[in-house]
């Protein structure tokens, strides 16, 4: 089945505005993802990692990617198609709270991808 890499992006600000029965339709929505396998996670703060023609290995503290709204959480999960992964982020917390769920196509060599 195919895989999709979701990046959720919310603030508190949204959440708090977002009722209360809302979130918590959400939070269990989350929780019924995770008890069907969906890998599941809260963004920690990021490293880039450089090692530009393999001669040095650089790092710098922070993001790579700007975004208005900062990067709440990833899944990995599993859809039979696009319209399938957008129906199962559409109802998670930072999808209903103000924030906004990418949802990312995830190929691997198996499927025929070039590295």
């Amino acid at each position: 089945m195919p895989k999709f890499v979701t990046i959720g992006y919310g603030d508190q600000e949204g959440y708090d505005r977002t009722p209360a029965a809302i979130r918590n339709a959400a939070h269990a929505h989350d929780a019924k993802l995770q008890n069907d396998g969906v890998l599941m996670g809260i963004a920690g703060k990021p490293v880039q990692v450089r090692n530009h023609d393999a001669v040095r290995v650089e790092t710098t503290n922070g993001p790579f990617m700007k975004s208005p709204l900062p990067i709440a959480g990833f899944a990995i999960i599993e859809a039979a198609d696009m319209a399938e992964a957008i129906d199962m982020v559409s109802r998670t917390p930072c999808a209903v709270a103000h924030g906004v769920v990418e949802v990312w196509p995830l190929f691997t060599n198996a499927d025929g991808c070039k590295p």
